[in-house]
């Protein structure tokens, strides 16, 4: 047990937690702004999907791995909106929306990529398409200076432009929430739509920028999976990190701060699964670490809720009570 405990206090285990956070956090952020706007998008998983396709098929055929970023994140916006336009306009239920992009993402993304690079059903869902190099991936950013610092420097330099995005991201999201009047909107849209539409605001609208913006995190959360984490695409990439981002927007009580610690928890499961593998666990009992995690931090944070409510529900009849008695 020491020496396990061991290998985990290594920078490269914590080098790890932080990289496998990256995408389940893009993802987060976007899962927390559509809940301030009062609903859910149900299908980041297969907004990731293909992005993630979009990202290594053009940065491939573009020769540019800045290209295929932006295609990344213009089709995860640009699938968001489509999704905003049935569930607005057309008054489809949001969450069966979101079930048929998740049924799209691995299906549809796995017949595109055929179509396009010609490559068979086997190869596809065997192995990653294998059309990029570490040439055409996001690149690694050196920090100066704090590179050197033993341990931390080890943890905190040398990741993906992409990782240092995400957090950046996080600060920003919660500045356009709290700081902005678009953050006002959105939050008055979520919590009372009536009130919000009798002031003026779009709640039409609102609602469409929250799902544009839930999709241009998917993309960016996509374009890590397949130009960063992977040296291209692979049939459900994803493996469950838009499913993930919905229990960690839970756990994190929809805020960006709670959001970003869950997703880190997440990052450390997984992490954690890899390790257990690495040192000779059958990989049957490792894989389902990060989603026993999820499982275990839902219930945990349930709980929770429900003692916090009865706190609060006893709190207030006891007021109603003193001032009865007054």
């Amino acid at each position: 047990m020491l020496n396990f405990l061991k290998m985990l206090a290594t920078p490269e285990f914590f080098f790890s937690i932080i990289r496998i956070s990256a995408p389940i956090l893009f993802a987060t952020l976007g899962a927390i702004v559509v809940g301030k706007a009062g609903f859910c998008n149900l299908g980041l998983e297969g907004l990731m999907m293909f992005s993630a396709l979009a990202g290594s098929l053009i940065s491939y055929y573009a020769n540019s791995w800045l290209w295929g970023l932006l295609a990344a994140l213009v089709v995860g916006t640009g699938l968001a909106l489509m999704m905003g336009f049935f569930a607005f306009k057309l008054r489809t239920n949001i969450t069966m929306v979101g079930i048929a992009v998740n049924m799209m993402g691995s299906g549809g993304t796995l017949f595109l990529c055929k179509v396009i690079t010609n490559l068979t059903e086997g190869k596809a869902m065997a192995s990653s398409t294998g059309l990029i190099t570490k040439a055409l991936c996001i690149p690694d950013i050196q920090i100066p200076l704090l590179n050197k610092i033993p341990f931390l420097g080890s943890v905190i330099s040398g990741h993906s432009l992409l990782t240092y995005i995400a957090f950046i991201l996080c600060y920003v999201t919660f500045v356009i929430l709290y700081k902005t009047s678009l953050g006002l909107n959105i939050r008055a849209v979520g919590e009372n739509p009536n009130a919000a539409s009798s002031v003026g605001v779009s709640v039409k609208k609102i609602k469409y920028i929250a799902i544009a913006y839930s999709g241009l995190m998917a993309g960016f959360g996509g374009a890590f999976m397949s130009m960063s984490y992977a040296q291209g695409w692979s049939l459900d990439m994803v493996a469950g990190r838009g499913f993930i981002a919905l229990a960690a927007q839970a756990m994190g009580s929809g805020e960006c701060l709670g959001g970003m610690l869950s997703s880190l928890i997440f990052g450390f499961a997984q992490a954690l699964g890899i390790k257990f593998s690495a040192i000779g666990l059958d990989s049957n009992l490792a894989s389902p670490i990060p989603y026993a995690v999820t499982i275990i931090g839902l219930l945990i944070f349930a709980l929770a809720q429900r003692k916090g409510g009865k706190r609060r529900n006893t709190a207030s009849l006891k007021k109603a009570a003193a001032k009865a008695a007054k």
